[in-house]
C-alpha cells in the first residue's frame, strides 16, 4: 500500500511557533516493512496500553484504533487500561511506575509536553519516554449548537459573550496550561471578551454539555466531534488556523476575524519508557509505525479529519516535535506570567 499525505506541519523553531504548511510530504509504506521477526519471542503475552483519558474522547478513540491496527498486523493482543484524571497526569504517573520491559505502552497527547514545560510534570516526553509514533496532529475549532438562535456566527457569538458580563460559558479541558486553555485565552483576550470555562476531563461529558444546552459553546478538535457535525447537532464558527482548510471553507479562520495568533496543535502518540531493551524497542517502533499504514488505521484517520495536515512522526520526528513544542509553551507561559 502506498499513500501520500499533504499539508504537512512546519515547525518554526526560530520564531518558537507552529504553523500549517502545504508542502508535499510523501510517506510510503513499503512491502519490505510489512513483517519483522519478534526478538527472542517477544512479546510472549498481550501488551497493555495505558490511556490517561476516558474511552469516549479523542485519546480513547485513537488508542482503540491503533491497538486494533497493531493487533491486526502482528497478531499480538493489546489490552487498554484507561486511567483518566489530572489532565493526563494520573495515567502518566501510573505508567512511569511500571517496569520498562516493553510490555506496557503509553498513549498520550501534547498535554505531556505542556505539563513538562510548565513544571507540572517532571517527565520529559522526549527523554524519559521514547515516542514510538506520533499518529495524529490536528487543529481546533469553536463550536455552537446548530439550532442556536441567540447567535449564529463568530461575530454574533462575541457580541453575545460581551453582553453577558462574563457569565457566558464554554466547555473545555481542565488543565490550566493546556493547548486548549492557552489558545482560548489568547482568542478571548484579543476579542475583548470574557467567559467562564467549564472544565471536563472526559470528552463525552464535554460534548454532552453543549448538546444539552448546559454551555454556550465548545472548544474541541473537529475529528473528535465529527459525529455531531455529521448529524447536524454542532457547527463550527471559528477555525483556529490562519488559513481556512478546504473542508471548512465556509468557517472563518483567526486571520479572517482579525486575530493575530500562532496556532497550537493537538497531537497524539504512543510511547514506551526509556530503558526498554533495544531489541524490543525496535520491534515496537516497527509495529506501531507500520500499524499507522494499516488500511483500518488510515480509514480511521480519514474519518476523524486527521489527514488535513500531516499526522505522522517516527521516533526521531516525534522527539523533534516534542522538543520544539516544549520551547513554544515555555515561551508562551513566560509571556503570560505563568512561569518565571
Amino acid at each position: 500500500m502506498k499513500f501520500t499525505r499533504r499539508n504537512s506541519i512546519a515547525v518554526l523553531g526560530a520564531a518558537a511557533m507552529m504553523a500549517a504548511s502545504t508542502s508535499a510530504f510523501a510517506f510510503e509504506c513499503k512491502v519490505a516493512e510489512a513483517e519483522m521477526a519478534r526478538p527472542d519471542g517477544f512479546p510472549a503475552r498481550p501488551l497493555t496500553m495505558v490511556v490517561p483519558y476516558g474511552a469516549g474522547g479523542g485519546s480513547g478513540q485513537v488508542a482503540a484504533a491503533m491497538a486494533q491496527a497493531v493487533s491486526d498486523l502482528t497478531g499480538v493482543g493489546i489490552n487498554r487500561d484507561h486511567k483518566p484524571g489530572g489532565s493526563g497526569m494520573v495515567g502518566l504517573g501510573a505508567y512511569m511506575a511500571l517496569p520498562a520491559d516493553g510490555y506496557t505502552v503509553l498513549e498520550h497527547i501534547d498535554d505531556a509536553s505542556s505539563a513538562y514545560a510548565s513544571g507540572a510534570s517532571t517527565v520529559n516526553p522526549a527523554e524519559d519516554l521514547v515516542p514510538l509514533v506520533i499518529s495524529q496532529i490536528t487543529f481546533s475549532q469553536i463550536y455552537i449548537r446548530s439550532n442556536e438562535d441567540r447567535f449564529t456566527d463568530w461575530a454574533g457569538f462575541v457580541e453575545y459573550v460581551k453582553s453577558q458580563d462574563g457569565k457566558a460559558t464554554i466547555a473545555n479541558v481542565s488543565s490550566e496550561g493546556s493547548m486548549e486553555r492557552m489558545m482560548l485565552k489568547q482568542v478571548l483576550d484579543q476579542s475583548g471578551a470574557a467567559m467562564q470555562q467549564i472544565s471536563f476531563d472526559k470528552g463525552a461529558p464535554r460534548y454532552g454539555a453543549l448538546k444539552g444546552g448546559q454551555v454556550d459553546a465548545l472548544f474541541e478538535q473537529p475529528g473528535d466531534v465529527r459525529g455531531f457535525l455529521d448529524s447536524g447537532d454542532f457547527k463550527p464558527i471559528l477555525t483556529l488556523l490562519n488559513e481556512r482548510p478546504q473542508i471548512f471553507a465556509e468557517v472563518p479562520s483567526m486571520k479572517d476575524v482579525g486575530l493575530d495568533i500562532d496556532p497550537l496543535f493537538r497531537f497524539r502518540g504512543f510511547y514506551v519508557r526509556k530503558g526498554v531493551p533495544e531489541d524490543r524497542l525496535k520491534w515496537l517502533q516497527w509495529a506501531f509505525q507500520r500499524a499507522y499504514c494499516q488500511d483500518s488505521y488510515q480509514a480511521y484517520n480519514e474519518k476523524k479529519y486527521m489527514t488535513l495536515i500531516d499526522s505522522f512522526r517516527d521516533t526521531a520526528g516525534g522527539k523533534e516535535l516534542i522538543g520544539k513544542t516544549v520551547k513554544i509553551y515555555q515561551a508562551l507561559y513566560k509571556e503570560l506570567g505563568l512561569i518565571k
